[in-house]
């Protein structure tokens, strides 16, 4: 396969590099964790040519001996090296059934700089903290962006390779597939993978149809307001008998798998977060074509979670705005800086223009205001919006 080097999380380990936390890794099934800790491995091993780096891949079957934390406490102990830089690099760590006490008598020795990668089963966002209790921090790695799909494929023609890209995704392990087919296959296997073997065996889970037509459900509605009560009742009224209270647990569940991202709205005039009702953005558009084809295709709301992921991996906290009765499809904050956006797919219609548009004149403060669309033009000003084509903002 080949491979694209993903700079910008390969530079984001290299600023951690040192530092005395545990370097998690972290995202959906098949979105490169593994590739990437190699990538670093290569990286240390070219820079620092004294540095002992001890790599365990648990995929591997030389440490199959290692699944069980005593031994590979002791394998650990045993490769150090005294005087010299001690890089710990473990992928697939979930595969040594009790790694977390390993790993925090390891930390707790400082000497050793550790990375780990984990199957999101159970290397979940929310279980670090309960695993680790020395300080960790998480690199969350998506699949791939627009650019990346463009450097794989060495595509010059944006504009066609946009049109691809937004059904075919950024799992790039469907990309060694030449027939359409095929890489659909890929992608529904990955996401029937987390579906069937990781949620439910995690969390013991008999109505499987249910957190199916769940996930089925929020894709057909991604960024549409969606709560579990209206969930409930559209699933129920279709044959699907549940309740709000096992929806909301699956959609944790979902989220807690990186299958989703769930987005809370956010107050413009006010200034405030707000609770209720929220929206739900897939973590690849290629599942969502692999898994419902071109079923009620809303290519408007297609762009909106493409443009979401992006602003993720570009280090932005992403919100839903909300200004008196009107909505933003993003408020975006990432330290000091914030920026406003709207998503539409068509815009040369004078009433969907104007629509857009609307919002976006009614906030005054001077933060940058966008309106990111289909347009396939130059991006151009108007009242102070930045009016650009998606194609060309992603590869910005």
């Amino acid at each position: 396969m080949k491979l694209v080097e993903r700079t910008d999380y390969l530079n984001r380990l290299k600023g951690l590099k040192g530092s005395p936390d545990i370097k998690v890794i972290s995202g959906m099934r098949r979105v490169g964790k593994s590739k990437l800790l190699q990538a670093f491995q290569r990286y240390i091993s070219e820079s620092e040519p004294d540095a002992n780096i001890i790599m365990i891949d648990f995929t591997r079957l030389e440490f199959e001996s290692l699944c069980e934390y005593h031994a590979l406490h002791s394998y650990v102990l045993e490769h150090t090296q005294a005087g010299r830089t001690n890089y710990l690099m473990i992928d697939e760590v979930q595969m040594c059934e009790g790694f977390e006490k390993a790993i925090n008598s390891l930390h707790a020795s400082e000497e050793y700089d550790i990375y780990l990668t984990g199957s999101n089963a159970f290397m979940l966002s929310a279980d670090l903290a309960t695993l680790f209790t020395g300080r960790h921090i998480e690199i969350s790695v998506y699949p791939f962006s627009f650019k990346e799909y463009c450097a794989y494929f060495l595509s010059e023609d944006t504009q066609t390779a946009f049109d691809h890209y937004v059904t075919e995704g950024g799992l790039a392990g469907s990309y060694v597939y030449g027939v359409d087919q095929d890489k659909e296959n890929y992608i529904r296997e990955v996401y029937e993978t987390i579906l069937t073997r990781d949620l439910t065996d995690k969390y013991h889970i008999a109505d499987t149809l249910s957190l199916t037509r769940l996930a089925e459900y929020l894709m057909d509605n991604v960024s549409n307001i969606t709560s579990p009560n209206n969930v409930a009742t559209t699933l129920t009224s279709n044959t699907i008998i549940t309740n709000h209270k096992t929806v909301g647990r699956y959609l944790k569940y979902l989220c807690n798998a990186f299958v989703f991202y769930k987005v809370d709205r956010y107050d413009i005039r006010g200034k405030k977060y707000l609770e209720s009702l929220s929206k739900y953005y897939l973590s690849d558009t290629g599942i969502r074509y692999a898994i419902l084809g071109r079923r009620n295709m809303d290519w408007g709301r297609i762009y909106e979670n493409i443009v979401f992921l992006e602003l993720k991996r570009r280090g932005f906290q992403v919100y839903v705005g909300k200004l008196y009765m009107k909505e933003v499809d993003f408020v975006a904050m990432n330290g000091s800086e914030k920026i406003y956006i709207q998503v539409s797919d068509n815009i040369s219609d004078e009433q969907t223009f104007t629509r857009e548009v609307d919002p976006l004149l009614k906030i005054k403060d001077a933060y940058p205001k966008y309106l990111i669309a289909r347009t396939r033009h130059d991006e151009y000003d108007y009242q102070g919006i930045r009016i650009i084509d998606i194609a060309s903002w992603l590869m910005a």
